[in-house]
């Protein structure tokens, strides 16, 4: 087990570096944690994978609590959450204050550019992972069904369907299993797991209540951001509609407001959720300011930490019964055919505009690869090249 140190520094890195949203950041932590600092196995990374997609709340940042809390204990989760959060956040609270203008050209190719970087990553991601995880004619046949599912209906209860129905096929296939139980470790007990999950359930349904019963505005604030983070299943892009409902509605954010943080969301590094941050800085509610960044960050990450760190000890148990072992493989299938509906749709659609766009990519993946650069340096390469590109009416 390493220390809670080492994994501010890793996940500070990754918080400032990691572009392109939730699907980007699975790519990322793979390249960083498993390909190059072996914290944990492949088969290891697929299982925590399968165990957040199945749960409410950011899956990418679920993953990166539990990567933490693997490699250092509670003070590791902590340290990841905090180093891969807080650059986003604190970026988008100087937005607010300095609120920026990136609709020019130049402002829109930085943009543009970001998105190249998240095709490149994702794209080396994908590939990586099939060559692990869709060794064979049944999960690579997976993998391709997953993918073209949720590329003709997306939806995050489409991801969801394909994920379980994976699971079937392969856990009533009765194929041997070559590999050893997969082992998770961890450091708390099934008991106070299982006293995790319902307080997460018990705060879902108290604290509404309890606002309801004292006239709390400060609660209902808490509330908002809560329930939120406990209702949403595949994180990101599919908690806007709510967090809209939930902060336009009451008027503590206006729609300009709303869409102007949305805008520059994407273009920062980090987990989408940071989101709310920036709406409870610029809130006009019973909290605004830092406090209000602070605790509608903590309440939308809340129900989603709770309830991972509750099945970790519990995940082990499940994960090495045979039928769920099995189940596993086509589990890990359908995730890398989910990344690569992903890699397609909005990656490729958003990123891959023009020729220029695709030499583009192509230059960052070679020097992601075969040059084994950071991915800070892609970043650089992506968005330098697309603003050079701009100011040749490209």
């Amino acid at each position: 087990m390493g220390h809670a140190i080492e994994v501010l520094k890793v996940f500070t890195k990754l918080g400032t570096t990691s572009f392109g949203g939730p699907i980007a950041h699975l790519a990322y932590f793979r390249s960083e944690l498993v390909e190059k600092r072996q914290w944990l196995t492949e088969e290891q990374y697929a299982s925590l994978l399968a165990l957040c997609q199945f749960l409410p709340g950011p899956a990418s940042s679920q993953l990166g609590f539990c990567l933490g809390y693997i490699r250092a204990g509670w003070l590791g989760a902590f340290a990841a959450f905090t180093a891969f959060t807080l650059p986003s956040v604190c970026l988008l609270i100087c937005f607010a204050l300095l609120t920026p203008h990136l609709g020019d050209e130049y402002g829109q190719a930085a943009i543009h550019g970001l998105k190249i970087v998240a095709l490149v990553v994702v794209g080396h991601g994908v590939v990586g992972m099939a060559k692990k995880l869709c060794a064979d004619r049944l999960t690579a046949t997976i993998a391709a069904a997953a993918a073209g599912l949720v590329v003709l209906f997306p939806g995050a209860w489409m991801q969801v369907l394909v994920v379980l129905a994976a699971a079937l096929i392969t856990g009533l296939s009765g194929r041997a299993l070559s590999e050893r139980p997969i082992h998770i470790p961890t450091t708390h007990s099934a008991r106070l797991g299982s006293l995790l999950i319902l307080i997460a359930l018990a705060l879902l349904l108290g604290i509404p209540l309890v606002s309801y019963l004292l006239g709390s505005e400060q609660l209902a604030f808490i509330d908002a951001f809560y329930r939120s983070g406990a209702l949403v299943f595949g994180g990101g892009h599919v908690v806007l509609p709510l967090l809209e409902e939930t902060v336009v509605g009451p008027g503590w954010v206006s729609p300009q407001q709303f869409l102007a943080g949305y805008g520059a969301t994407q273009a920062m590094p980090g987990p989408m959720f940071s989101f709310a941050g920036y709406l409870g800085f610029v809130s006009t509610g019973p909290m605004t300011g830092l406090l209000g960044a602070l605790v509608a960050s903590l309440a939308l990450f809340a129900p989603g930490f709770l309830l991972v760190a509750g099945i970790l000890p519990h995940w082990s148990k499940l994960a090495a019964q045979p039928l769920a072992s099995r189940g596993l493989i086509g589990t890990s299938a359908a995730v890398v055919g989910i990344l690569g509906a992903a890699l397609y749709d909005p990656i490729w659609t958003s990123a891959i505009i023009q020729p220029i766009d695709l030499v583009i990519a192509l230059g960052g993946f070679v020097l992601l690869t075969s040059w084994k650069c950071s991915a800070l340096i892609v970043v650089l390469f992506c968005v330098t090249a697309r603003c050079a590109m701009a100011s040749f009416g490209y």
